[in-house]
């Protein structure tokens, strides 16, 4: 008997989970409706979808009311983050009725991006932290005292709005207990609008700033951002909480963003306090293009010019009169703080929440 010879076309191989040809067309889900989500839990994107406008018959104009849907995101978007604020399309379930989930299977094109890093330090994992999407005014709380102003990390969130080119409102809160003129005087350079708040006073000029835009909070702990929530959004129902007379700190209250929708017109979205705003994913020419009256100055620095030594152009071109030295101090120190000290990460990250106005 002849001994059989074997060839590689003898040997089944059984294809593994991953092998089978995918498809890359992709439902056009031209029937998904269009929601925006104020709220993100575990996975889970609650969604504020809108009433269609009717059309056709009497029968077909029985349109579903204003509603809440919870949904999940679609296998098919990968690893693409979803954050408050996002325009999404929605498929599946879209009644808003308890115990339902839709799916997002689509993120509409932004027009924001608040972020933060991580770390400052580019050599660690260098991941950005999405913080809201689509906001067109960034308003930073602080209070004047109890807890006393924190300048380095104001100015840390203010690079951040300008490298998401985001209006900016400095909202000083409990004027009743320190005055606020040293801190308006050091932000004056800088063209930053604010506003001054105390509890149990008026809030119209604040009111008016929010009126028809899309606001985010943003602040470090204890400077009564929920409180300030909760007057402006009766129904709000933020938690509050009154600041350590031992250790100065509070704790937190708001333990994740949430888009609220005034009275009037306009939303708010609250987030919680921050006890450290990274910004490795910042560049320097990000934070100089803020300063259009200081770009030309900088032609004859150095290559890699870091505008914060003795080498740097800038200081001739201000001394020429080009440029107001108030907005050259206010540059380096945006670029300081970009940066990072120590002593600056000591006195944010020792932050843990809470706070009345």
């Amino acid at each position: 008997m002849r001994k059989r010879e074997y060839d590689e076309d003898d040997v089944r191989v059984r294809p593994g989970k991953g092998s089978r040809p995918r498809t890359r067309i992709r439902p056009a889900h031209e029937d998904a409706v269009e929601g925006f989500v104020v709220a993100v839990d575990r996975g889970r994107y609650t969604t504020l979808v809108e009433p269609e406008h009717p059309k056709g018959s009497a029968q077909k104009r029985k349109q579903p009311q204003r509603r809440l849907v919870v949904a999940m995101k679609a296998r098919e978007l990968g690893r693409k983050g979803i954050v408050v604020g996002d325009r999404v399309a929605l498929v599946g379930d879209v009644s808003g009725r308890p115990d339902t989930l839709a799916r997002v299977v689509r993120v509409e094109p932004r027009t924001s991006m608040l972020r933060r890093s991580a770390d400052d330090t580019e050599d660690t994992d260098g991941i950005e932290r999405p913080v809201v999407a689509n906001a067109d005014q960034l308003v930073i709380v602080t209070a004047l005292a109890d807890p006393p102003p924190r300048p380095r990390m104001i100015d840390r969130i203010l690079v951040a709005a300008f490298d998401a080119e985001i209006d900016t409102l400095l909202c000083l809160t409990k004027s009743d207990l320190a005055p606020p003129d040293d801190l308006v005087a050091l932000y004056e350079p800088l063209g930053v609008a604010h506003v001054v708040v105390h509890k149990g006073g008026s809030l119209e000029e604040l009111r008016d700033h929010l009126t028809g835009r899309l606001s985010v909070l943003v602040g470090h702990s204890g400077v009564g951002k929920s409180t300030l929530v909760n007057a402006l959004v009766p129904d709000a129902n933020r938690a509050v909480a009154q600041v350590n007379a031992v250790t100065g700190r509070g704790r937190h209250t708001s333990t994740s963003a949430v888009a609220l929708e005034l009275p009037d017109s306009g939303w708010i979205i609250d987030t919680p306090g921050v006890r450290s705003f990274g910004l490795a994913h910042v560049s320097v020419e990000t934070v100089l293009a803020a300063f259009p009256d200081l770009v030309e100055g900088t032609v004859n620095c150095p290559k890699g010019c870091a505008h914060l030594d003795e080498s740097c152009a800038l200081d001739a071109w201000v001394a020429a009169g080009n440029a107001d030295p108030a907005r050259l101090e206010s540059l380096r120190r945006l670029l300081s703080s970009r940066e990072g000290t120590i002593d600056d990460s000591a006195a944010v990250r020792d932050d843990s929440g809470g706070g009345s106005t």
